[in-house]
Parts: C-alpha cells; sequence; structure tokens
C-alpha cells in the first residue's frame, strides 16, 4: 500500500508537469525561463520548493540526530533573515537587468557586465562543480526514502533511478514552467504532510513532552547547544545561506517573476515556510535517538523515513513519504533544469555555434544536457552514501563564497573582470584546500576552532575581488552606463510587460 502511494503520488507530479507542455509556445525564452510570466504566489512556492532540498528533511533531521538541538540555529535561524534579504537586494536587481536586456542565466548577465568571455567559461565551470554535489543530494534522498519506507522491498538504486526518470520527463517537456507548477504542488505537498508527519509521530510517542524528556534522559548533551556547536560555529553559519545568491537554479527562478512586485509575498511569507519544515524536522531527528539509537554517519540520513515506518500506519506512511519525496524533488528539477540552460545559451550558443541554433535546437540541446547531467548523477549516487547535511554544507560553501562576486557586479561601478576573476580563483584554490583537509572530518572547523571554512573562504574571495579591481584598469563609463542608470537600478520602473526584451 506504501508502494503503491508514492508511484501515485509521482504519477500526478508527472501529469502536472506534463500539462504545462499545453502552454508550451516553442522558443528558448518560453522553456528556459517561462517568458517571464510567473506570478506571486507560484514564484514562492517553486522559489521555496527549489531552496528546500533533502537537506531541510532529511540532512537536519539527521544532523539533529548527531548533534542536537542546535542544528536549527545552524541554518534555520540565519537563514529566515539572510535569504529574504538577498532575494529583496540582489533577486530584484537581477530580475530588472534580466528582462531589460533578455538575459536567460546568470553568466550572460556577467559576462555582458564586465565583458569577458573567458570570466564566463570560468563561471560555467565552477558554478556546474558546486552544482553536481547538490544534485547529487537529491538522488540519494529519493532512493534512501524509497528503500527505507518500503522496509527494503524496493532497492535505494531503484528509487533514485525512478526520481530521476519522473523528474527527467517533465523537465524535459515542461521547461521552467513545468518545473515551476509541479514544485508549487509539491511545496504544498511536503508543508501538509511534514506538518501531519510531525504530529501523528509526536503523537505516538506520547507527546512532544514525553518524547524529548526521554532524549534528554539518555542524551542530556542534545538538548543544550554544547561543544560541539559552538559561538565561531553558530556565527560562520550565518554566512551559508549567502549561497542563495549564486545558485543558478535561484538565479533562473528569479527571471521568470512577472514583475518585481511578485518578489514581496517571497520576502514576506519565505521566514513562515522555513519554520513550518525545520523545526518539525530537527525536533523528528532528536526523538529517533530513542527510537533507534546508535546510527552513524550517513545511516542517520534516514532516521526521519524510519520514524515515518515505524510510527506511522501503511497508508499514511505512504502519504508522508510523499511529503519526503516532493522536498526532494522540487529542487532536483531546477537544478538540473538549470545547467542545462547554463550549457546551451552560455557554452553552445555562445561559442561558435550561434548563427546555427534556431529556438528548437536550443530547447533540444537544453534537454540532451538535462539527461547528460541526471545520468551522471545517478551514476556517482550509486557509487557513495556520505552524510547529506555534510554533502550539502560544502556545496553551500563554494557558492557562498562566490556571493562577493554578485554583490559588486550589482552594487560597485569599480569592479572589474580581473577583481571578479580573482575572486573566483580564490574560491576555487581556498575550497579545494579546506575540503581535500575536512571531507571526511565530521564537523570539520579551521584549525578545530569551530570557525566554519565558509568564513574564510568568503573574506579571501571578497579581499581578492577588491584588491585586483583597485590594481586593475577601471571599467569604461559607456560599459557602466548600461548598468548603473537610474532605471537599471529602480526595479519598480520596470520595463512595461507588453514590451520585447532585447537580446544581450
Amino acid at each position: 500500500m506504501t508502494l503503491t502511494i508514492i508511484l501515485i503520488y509521482l504519477a500526478l507530479v508527472l501529469i502536472i508537469g506534463l500539462a504545462s507542455h499545453r502552454l508550451f509556445r516553442g522558443t528558448g525564452e518560453d522553456y528556459f525561463v517561462a517568458t517571464r510570466s510567473i506570478g506571486p504566489f507560484v514564484l514562492l512556492m517553486s522559489l521555496f520548493g527549489t531552496h528546500m532540498t533533502a537537506f531541510a528533511l532529511l540532512g537536519a533531521s539527521g544532523e539533529a540526530y548527531h548533534i542536537g538541538i542546535g542544528v536549527f540555529g545552524l541554518m534555520a535561524s540565519s537563514s529566515a533573515v539572510v535569504v529574504p534579504a538577498v532575494f529583496f537586494f540582489i533577486g530584484t536587481r537581477a530580475w530588472a537587468l534580466g528582462k531589460k536586456y533578455g538575459y536567460i542565466t546568470q553568466i550572460q548577465y556577467f559576462r555582458d557586465r564586465w565583458g569577458s568571455d573567458g570570466l564566463g567559461l570560468l563561471l560555467f565551470i565552477v558554478l556546474t562543480g558546486f552544482m553536481v554535489p547538490y544534485l547529487l543530494i537529491g538522488v540519494l534522498g529519493g532512493g534512501l526514502t524509497m528503500n527505507q519506507i518500503t522496509h527494503g522491498q524496493v532497492p535505494a538504486w531503484a528509487g533514485g533511478l525512478l526520481v530521476s526518470i519522473v523528474i527527467l520527463c517533465y523537465v524535459t517537456f515542461g521547461g521552467l514552467r513545468g518545473t515551476a507548477w509541479a514544485n508549487t504542488f509539491q511545496t504544498l505537498v511536503f508543508m501538509v504532510l511534514g506538518a501531519a508527519t510531525f504530529f501523528t509521530v509526536v503523537d505516538s510517542v506520547g507527546g512532544l513532552s514525553n518524547g524529548l524528556a526521554k532524549v534528554a534522559e539518555a542524551h542530556p548533551e542534545l538538548m543544550i547547544r554544547g561543544e560541539s556547536v559552538n559561538r565561531l560555529m553558530f556565527a560562520s553559519y550565518m554566512l551559508i545561506p549567502l549561497s542563495v545568491g549564486m545558485f543558478p537554479h535561484i538565479f533562473m527562478h528569479w527571471l521568470s517573476a512577472k514583475r518585481a512586485e511578485t518578489f514581496r509575498h517571497t520576502v514576506v511569507f519565505y521566514p513562515i515556510c522555513l519554520a513550518i519544515v525545520w523545526i518539525p524536522s530537527v525536533l523528528l531527528g532528536l526523538l529517533g535517538t530513542s527510537d533507534f539509537p546508535g546510527l552513524t554517519g550517513g545511516a542517520a540520513n534516514s532516521i526521519l523515513v524510519r520514524m515515518i515506518g515505524l510510527h506511522a500506519p501503511d497508508v499514511l506512511a505512504g502519504l508522508l513519504a510523499a511529503g519526503v519525496f516532493a522536498a526532494i524533488m522540487s529542487s532536483l528539477d531546477s537544478q538540473v533544469l538549470s545547467i542545462g540552460t547554463m550549457f546551451t545559451h552560455d557554452i553552445l550558443a555562445h561559442y561558435g555555434f550561434k548563427d546555427q541554433m534556431s529556438e528548437r535546437r536550443q530547447v533540444w540541446f537544453g534537454r540532451l544536457f538535462v539527461v547528460l547531467i541526471l545520468l551522471l548523477t545517478y551514476l556517482w549516487s550509486l557509487m557513495s552514501n556520505p552524510s547529506i547535511f555534510g554533502l550539502a554544507i560544502w556545496s553551500f560553501t563554494g557558492f557562498a563564497g562566490l556571493i562577493p562576486v554578485v554583490v559588486a557586479a550589482l552594487f560597485w561601478r569599480r569592479s572589474t573582470k580581473v577583481g571578479a576573476a580573482s575572486a573566483i580563483i580564490a574560491v576555487i584554490v581556498s575550497w579545494a584546500f579546506f575540503f581535500a583537509q575536512g571531507w571526511q572530518v565530521p564537523g570539520y572547523s579551521v584549525g578545530q576552532t569551530g570557525l566554519m571554512p565558509v568564513a574564510v573562504i568568503l573574506g579571501l574571495s571578497s579581499l581578492a575581488m577588491v584588491l585586483g579591481s583597485l590594481f586593475s584598469k577601471a571599467p569604461e563609463p559607456i560599459a557602466l552606463a548600461k548598468f548603473f542608470e537610474p532605471s537599471a537600478q529602480n526595479v519598480r520602473q520596470s520595463v512595461p510587460l507588453q514590451s520585447t526584451p532585447q537580446t544581450g
């Protein structure tokens, strides 16, 4: 029965995604950014769903199992403030420029802003490199959920394959519109069913107070911040949510908005949505220490699904598992589409194939690259079982380190391509160094002080951006006028909806 419900849910997602193909206009802009027609509610749901990956449900609960209630402070509390601020200060400006000059990807903007093809190519390599581990989280989460919720009847490899195939179908046919529609449905599903999961499990263990009392008795260190999460760690973790400003899939959703006012609902309601998802995930991870003691390493990724299987009847377990699948798939689809979009526009179309690429060919090349990325990610998932939380943090760290690039592009006239390239190289070198040192060390911090690598990487990239820009030739005023004239800064004075964006 549980497996049947999950399969019905996946079929519904597939139908919704494919149904959007009826509105497909046959153009590259429609496939990649839905002709910039996404409204307020769908933008909120698609942005939040895209941002809330298996990391938020499986990863947060698994990490809470290991280090306790302090996990909520590591990401969720700072994200509730930082992410809406990024949407407001960066997202709205990126949308205005994208609408005015017809940008489809963030790389197009950065290449145009600093007039450098080499910078665009470097960014494509780096963004794709940081994105692939992020994709792995979704495929691993799908396989893990299917395996645990069916009590091993469906192997993890089959679960990951099923999720990949469903996503592949509606992304390749529906593009961003199909992705946004499916994400809206899936976000509502995992928020509603996530709450249902929480109350069902809490009722089964005799109430939240009773459940937490058992945890406090057996593992008192999990109920306080403790030594495992010191002040430096808390402070440096606040920098991780800055990564949202450089996620290719988030940037792509920004560009799909109908107008600047569309962002208002996202900025206001994002913290509420975040609390609905993170609080139950962390608390269920804590409660799981009583029912499933002794889980080590990546095995704790499954604690949420184990709790569902133990405390929920078959039908309800299937529904709750569908909620977990919703969280996984609502991000994985946008991520693979964003990589396909960058490959099509920033590699094929930009480097020598533009004259030969019709709108139809752009769409098909985007689809083919989506297939390739999903295939490679799935094959990688068969060979590894890392901590979902840990893998996500390393990916987020890389993207957060790149935030000076977009901030300088939007707000600092004096910034140059040398400064941007220096910042990107600083991120590559420092991230690779810290990753080599700590990717196999649980709770790794710089010098074991509690300071997370993101703080050092962000500091180095900021310094490199400033010094590289100051010690290189200033941009020409005529090049700056395109991006810093009043209309480019004032998103409220946006181009009328009836106008056709210029290509750039």
